[in-house]
């Protein structure tokens, strides 16, 4: 007998239900202790014991999309490591009809059922074979089974779309990352049990299948039902592995290299494919020239889904994305959405170098996938796509990363991880953004060639295989040092050292000791936070002081804490940059000459601020004041953010941050011209200042609203001013109807995002209300939309109360939609409570989140979302006075 927490398989086959073990209620503690003589499920770790290691997978899988269910056929090929009576793999809401194991020296025993076991708190199954599998030997498990199609995002699940004559129709695709696959098909769910996969799809004639490889061949098996075989896979991580049945419609076109890229979206936006198809065919190619490592599959598939929670996700051979990720409309889709899509398109290709050709060892060192992908991002769409000055936008990722890595309860970028709530909190600002900043400081520390020779290097030598931190800290090592002529030096393939032809001045370091990467990134990665650089120039001498910062004097910063920062300048003097590699709490630099002024962190390439002590701030704003061209518009931003990083003056910004933009708003045109950047401010400003109701900008609104609604949302609007004509109309009852009449159709597909914005901000709650609840119901309002409509909600001061109270009284529908751990919930927890300042709406978000599970309340967004409310009481407490007079004498 087991416990409750684990089920078993009879040897004829049939299994107990799930929900109702055949055996007696004992507590959930008895996996691990021993009562009334009955047997314990023989593992007691959330990781897979290593014992045995699959091989290859062959699989069988035939979804309903009628009754929504499926079935399936999971043929296994394992080797043993370790001899040992039992096979532990995962499973998670799967129905296992019958299992059986086969093998052995010479196939020394035939194929036999063996009893199946359950862990569901651990997700794993156990096959109790019926003698010792012997080590060195090759196993065949066969698994079937069946399950219904999820209701989440995750596994293998339901998604659905309305055809332009309101037909619903319905799909089937898969969302692995990180540990769903086991919701799939019984598998070894690890990065590290990497395998061989051969897919076999059964669907209807008029239905299409999809998966990682391409189809070999189809076999009808009856007249209403086709079995596709698709290729055998690369060796990959579970969470790679894809499949989807659909009526998609595609468009293809082949790359320099001979690959074919397919976009495949639901018929009645295929028109809308053309854009993605022209960025991916260029960062392929670009990839493969960049890596010098062919990409090893014979095509991309990229697939619009119409349900999805995420951006995107990197599967190998079929990439996903939310619609609004790859769909474009020239006619109609914001510079933004054309920004956007470039961006997630490069970041998923990126990942079939970084993360599927060589993938972490395990969920802590996410960031070598994710903040690999987010980095080179920038770095190939600003060779693809110039004109979109991608550069212009890293400096916000690192901003980003810096508001949640400033808080006490941040964690470092390589953090411990075990169950999957923790795994998904891996994927977080810290492991994208932050792993991107520090990456590009590095590449700015090694320069681009070494960086580049580097990361190859790396590439090359763990293609297939799993890596940890410190591979890649190895890898970037071993590239030859940089002498003292300044000129870089590449380590060629017979191991020895060439010269690179150019010159690079940045190569030089002050006070550069033989230092490995890894010892100097190690600062970076395995402490959370960052340093506030600290100086103060005394004549020629320039002294450095580092150390944690973190928001609110009322946290003490761990002892011990100190990094590695690769300091860049320039000064008065010299517009050079001069780099100085600080490795001690204190250092003085000195310079040659006396200067007016020095400006630290050049670019904004490190991922650390600065304060100025004495007059090094007031020499800065004469500078600006003077000539603000003196520095890069980088080092503009650089110095803002330090000062509000600093100072913490956001409660003053929010309020006269209009005053500060009026002149800048009055020279907006309401057209779509310029450049992207010029376009996306134009977008953001005159949103701004409607939303806050400024007349002129409402009164202009209003006319283009008015004209659009009249002509029954045919009249075509600028690209650019849609979000504020559309947020004004929402103002009224009979304007939001309106809207909301649009957002339903499908020719508004690329402009939901601007509408649902709008129908947050108005000031009706029960139309606020009504949005919300439609949201999670996921019929006239996708559910997958709804984190960011409950945010936009929060931010309305008619609706902020709303967003709190739905929050509460739906978390366990949220949490199971959206599972726990996911950014998703995340968003949604921080988002509606960000803006809380009072101690009476702190003890209200303490009592909810304590009042729930352990598993819910110790989610580390509720630690964030707790400390930034009691920095802003903080912030209040000491400010509140001040500001209000200020306001006062100002007449703001």
């Amino acid at each position: 007998m087991c416990s409750q927490d684990c089920h078993m398989l009879s040897q004829d086959g049939a299994a107990p239900r799930v929900s109702q073990p055949a055996w007696g209620g004992t507590s959930e503690a008895d996996h691990v202790a021993s009562g009334n003589g009955s047997k314990l499920f023989p593992w007691d770790k959330m990781r897979l014991p290593k014992h045995v290691t699959p091989v290859h997978y062959d699989l069988i899988i035939h979804p309903n999309l009628t009754t929504l269910t499926f079935t399936g056929f999971a043929k296994i090929e394992v080797t043993v490591n370790q001899q040992t009576t039992s096979v532990i793999l995962h499973s998670k809401h799967l129905q296992i009809t019958r299992a059986t194991i086969q093998g052995g020296k010479g196939n020394s025993y035939a194929e036999t059922e063996v009893m199946v076991w359950e862990h569901p708190p651990f997700e794993q199954i156990a096959l109790l074979a019926p003698e010792p599998l012997q080590v060195g030997q090759n196993y065949t498990v066969h698994i079937e089974y069946s399950a219904n199609l999820s209701e989440s995002f995750h596994g293998f699940y339901k998604s659905s779309y309305r055809t332009q004559e309101g037909e619903v129709r319905v799909l089937a695709i898969t969302q692995f990352e990180p540990t769903a696959a086991r919701m799939a098909f019984p598998c070894f769910d690890e990065p590290s049990f990497k395998a061989q996969f051969s897919v076999k799809i059964r669907r209807e004639p008029k239905h299409l299948a999809l998966s990682n490889m391409p189809i070999v061949r189809s076999v009808n098996i009856s007249k209403w039902l086709v079995e596709d075989h698709f290729d055998v896979s690369v060796k990959m991580s579970t969470y790679l592995v894809a499949f989807m049945v659909s009526d998609f419609k595609s468009v293809s076109k082949m790359t320099r290299h001979g690959i074919k890229i397919s976009i495949y979206a639901v018929p009645d936006k295929i028109n809308q494919a053309d854009y993605a198809l022209d960025a991916a065919v260029k960062l392929l190619d670009f990839y493969e020239d960049y890596f010098s490592i062919p990409y090893p599959l014979p095509k991309q598939d990229l697939a619009a889904i119409p349900d999805f929670q995420s951006g995107a996700m990197e599967n190998w051979g079929l990439t996903t994305y939310r619609e609004s990720a790859l769909l474009y409309d020239s006619e109609k889709s914001s510079a933004s959405s054309k920004l956007w899509i470039t961006m997630i398109i490069a970041h998923e290709l990126a990942h079939q170098w970084f993360g599927n050709l060589v993938t972490m060892e395990w969920w802590d060192d996410l960031w070598l996938n994710e903040g690999f992908a987010k980095f080179m991002e920038y770095v190939s769409v600003s060779v693809t796509h110039p004109e979109l000055k991608v550069e212009d936008y890293f400096l916000g990722k690192c901003f980003d990363a810096m508001e949640v890595d400033a808080l006490n309860s941040s964690h470092p970028v390589s953090t411990p991880v075990e169950d999957p709530a923790q795994i998904l909190e891996m994927f977080d600002d810290v492991s994208y953004e932050k792993g991107a900043c520090i990456l590009n400081m590095l590449w700015n520390y090694l320069t681009a060639d070494v960086f580049k020779a580097g990361i190859v290097q790396y590439l090359r030598n763990y293609s297939y295989q799993n890596t940890k931190n410190e591979d890649l800290w190895n890898s970037l090592t071993n590239i030859c040092p940089i002498d003292g002529t300044h000129e870089s030096q590449l380590q060629g393939d017979d191991g020895f050292c060439t010269r690179n032809q150019q010159t690079s001045s940045s190569s030089h370091w002050t006070r550069r000791e033989s230092l490995e990467v890894g010892t100097m990134m190690n600062t970076w990665t395995l402490q959370k936070g960052f340093p506030l650089i600290t100086v103060m120039a005394k004549g020629k001498n320039v002294y450095l002081q580092q150390e944690h910062y973190m928001k609110g004097s009322h946290f003490s910063p761990p002892t011990g804490y100190l990094w590695h920062v690769p300091l860049t300048y320039i000064t008065s003097k010299s517009d050079t940059v001069q780099r100085f590699l600080l490795t001690t709490k204190t250092d003085v630099l000195i310079l040659p000459e006396e200067v007016e002024w020095i400006k630290f962190n050049v670019g904004m390439n490190g991922y650390y601020i600065m304060h100025y002590e004495d007059d090094g701030w007031d020499n800065l704003i004469s500078l600006l004041k003077e000539n603000h061209t003196a520095i890069s518009s980088n080092d503009r931003a650089s110095l803002i953010n330090n000062v509000f990083q600093l100072i913490k003056f956001r409660k003053i910004w929010k309020i006269s941050s209009f005053n500060i933009f009026k002149n800048l708003i009055d020279k907006q045109s309401w057209n779509d011209e310029g450049s992207v950047s010029e376009r996306l401010l134009r977008n953001s400003l005159l949103l701004f200042a409607c939303a806050r109701k400024y007349q002129p900008c409402v009164d202009k609104a209003e006319e283009y609203f008015m004209k659009w609604k009249e002509s029954d949302g045919t009249l075509r609007l600028p690209s650019d001013v849609k979000a504020a004509v559309y947020a004004v109309g929402a103002q009224t009852v009979q304007g939001w109807d309106f809207l909301f009449s649009k957002y339903r159709l499908p020719s508004f597909n690329t402009e939901k995002n601007e509408i649902e914005v709008a129908l947050s901000i108005s000031r009706n709650k029960e139309k606020l209300q009504w949005l919300m609840d439609q949201g999670l119901l996921g019929d006239i309002v996708k559910t997958q939309d709804l984190p960011h409509i409950v945010v936009f909600v929060a931010k309305n001061p008619s609706g902020y109360h709303l967003a709190w109270k739905f929050l509460k009284e739906n978390w366990n529908k949220l949490a199971q939609k959206f599972e726990l751990g996911s950014h998703s919930i995340a968003g949604m927890v921080i988002g509606v409570t960000n803006q809380y300042s009072t101690r009476e709406q702190l003890a209200q978000v303490k009592e909810f989140f304590s009042s729930l599970d352990e598993k819910s309340s110790h989610l580390r967004c509720i630690q964030q979302a707790i400390e930034i409310i009691e920095e802003n009481i903080r912030w209040m407490d000491i400010n509140f006075d001040k500001i209000k007079l200020w306001l006062q004498n100002n007449k703001i």
